[in-house]
């Protein structure tokens, strides 16, 4: 009856452990390197998203160095950036008609290119230029100190105006916005 008693006392103990077992211990959800991200703003009862994947410098030279001046970006990282927008908008003087695009930029030392691109779906660096709606100017300003993670956002709005701000590293570019 002896090995009884130890089989037993061994299946019990086993059937402890999944709660004596730490939480800390559990293997950790993966988080990605360039989470997720949304901008969003109400313009004139209408929602504008600008859906993208936000990246972290990590200790790496950003611009002119990752990336390249001159050259086209897909304006963060992992699936192309994409501006969704229920009513017609005006960026930086120029008509884009309601429907989903995707968001490229040319980044310069002194001035950048807002690429507003018909093509939608994408991932990663696919770009058909034949499929640029507009290309659009955009202001450039210096931040005062870098700023690890990109991030795109939607400021100074008032009424059916708006500013559409790409910040990373130490460049703020930006574009006036305006809601039909």
């Amino acid at each position: 009856m002896k090995p009884a008693r130890l089989l037993m006392a061994c299946v019990a103990l086993a059937a402890m452990l999944p709660a004596a077992y730490p939480q800390s211990h559990a293997a950790a959800p993966h988080t990605p390197l360039s989470p997720p991200a949304q901008a969003t703003v109400t313009l004139d009862g209408k929602q504008i998203t600008v859906n993208y994947s936000a990246p972290s410098m990590r200790g790496r030279k950003i611009f002119g160095g990752l990336v390249p001046y001159g050259q086209v970006w897909r304006t963060g990282a992992n699936a192309a950036t994409t501006l969704i927008t229920p009513v017609d908008l005006t960026i930086g003087g120029t008509k884009i008609p309601a429907g989903s695009y995707t968001l490229f930029t040319v980044p310069n030392p002194n001035r950048w290119v807002l690429i507003v691109n018909s093509k939608t779906g994408e991932w990663g660096l696919a770009y058909d230029k034949s499929r640029d709606f507009a290309r659009i100017p955009m202001e450039l300003t210096t931040l005062p100190s870098s700023q690890e993670k990109m991030s795109i956002s939607f400021e100074n709005t008032q009424g059916a105006h708006t500013q559409l701000h790409i910040r990373w590293d130490t460049a703020d570019a930006w574009v006036p916005v305006q809601g039909k």
